[in-house]
């Protein structure tokens, strides 16, 4: 059975500039509705919300409900492991931060060439093998973003490996730099349970273009946008869980909804999804999903994410929006410490960290061409 899974890597904050800020009280309500739904699995990982997540996931649900009521996901970050001595103070500090003495699920977090001094030049395939078989991990996995040959060679490498997390939405099924669909694939050849992530594409899915939305709710008036991505998502075939990300419990109780009403997707629906996504690659500038891997990696401590979500927001109103999106750039730009399109130094760290392959420093070129003009106010 298909399982709705938490997300951790979006949670609500306190201040939208700092991804530290976690709002524990908004988030021990999501919990709380998310249980009381039903559900019960939670993924995080060492890095989201600056390693905070974790710390988050033990307060709001490991201190307040019993044990044996959840299942947690964590992922070893190879991408920060650089030698053996470092892997098991990594896992420790993962078991501390989540208040646990073990996880029902673990990962090799991004498993791809990116990150492959941390499971070629060190042995960590072996580590995470060694921590099942002392009781620390009950289900050993990998996610990963890259394509579905290297899929193909890990996991004829590794065949201990018992799922897989992927990257899976109907805009990146066909897409041929994500191979969503090639990937599932490799996944049910090998016969790995298939986890999802990016179901909605980091919310991308839940605002389309005016032109996708009208073809969608043509068909079906009484759907949401949303309930096509899950619908999508849910009924493919091998799926243990879908994640999805919430920042507010009014975005967790939608996805809920939209979950337990998912229902395969039929012949023409199909292919009625074909046509929204090439509406929505024909208007999209950026496909990026907002998983912060890049701004952690910026040297100029600029929010490539948030920026590329203004810039994105921009293209889509066709150049008309500056008083909502110039404005919003233009008053970032003034807070203190943050850096701005125009900082970066084209050092390209955060080209090897983007699962979605973005080229970052020419496309921050074009976001400053766009917003640091006088046309939107902006002085520097």
């Amino acid at each position: 059975m298909v399982k709705l899974g938490m997300g951790m890597m979006r949670l609500p904050v306190l201040d939208e500039n700092d991804f530290s800020t976690i709002d524990l009280d908004q988030f021990a309500k999501m919990v709380d509705a998310y249980m009381d739904a039903g559900f019960n699995h939670f993924d995080t990982a060492y890095p989201y919300h600056e390693g905070l997540s974790e710390v988050a996931l033990r307060k709001c649900v490991v201190e307040r409900y019993p044990r044996d009521s959840f299942t947690i996901a964590d992922k070893l970050p190879i991408f920060n492991i650089t030698k053996e001595s470092e892997l098991e103070p990594t896992f420790s500090k993962q078991l501390e931060r989540c208040g646990v003495d073990y996880f029902d699920y673990y990962m090799m977090h991004n498993v791809s060439g990116y990150s492959e001094a941390g499971w070629m030049d060190v042995d960590s395939f072996a580590f995470v093998n060694k921590k099942k078989e002392e009781g620390y991990i009950r289900h050993l996995g990998l996610s990963t973003h890259a394509d579905a040959e290297f899929l193909d060679n890990i996991l004829t490498i590794h065949p201990e490996m018992e799922f897989v997390l992927l990257q899976i939405n109907y805009l990146d099924w066909e897409d041929e730099g994500i191979e969503s669909k090639k990937c599932w694939e490799v996944a049910r050849k090998h016969n790995k349970s298939v986890m999802i992530m990016e179901a909605y594409k980091g919310g991308f899915l839940a605002d389309v273009p005016k032109e996708a939305e009208k073809l969608m709710k043509e068909y079906a008036p009484d759907k949401s946008v949303i309930s096509w991505a899950m619908r999508f998502a849910a009924c493919l075939d091998g799926i243990c869980t879908v994640l999805t990300g919430a920042s507010s419990l009014e975005q967790l109780e939608e996805n809920i909804s939209e979950f337990n009403n998912a229902t395969p997707l039929n012949g023409d629906e199909l292919n009625l999804l074909k046509e929204v996504s090439e509406i929505i690659n024909s208007n999209i500038t950026v496909d990026c999903t907002k998983c912060r891997y890049c701004v952690d990696s910026c040297s100029e401590g600029i929010d490539i994410a948030k920026l590329f979500d203004l810039y994105n927001k921009e293209k889509l109103l066709d150049g008309n929006g500056w008083s909502q999106m110039g404005n919003a750039y233009v008053n970032y730009s003034k807070l203190p410490g943050v850096g701005i399109a125009s900082d970066c130094s084209g050092c390209e760290m955060c080209v090897e960290e983007c699962p979605q392959q973005i080229n970052i420093p020419e496309v921050l070129k074009d976001v400053a061409e766009t917003f640091e003009t006088e046309t939107y106010g902006f002085t520097n």
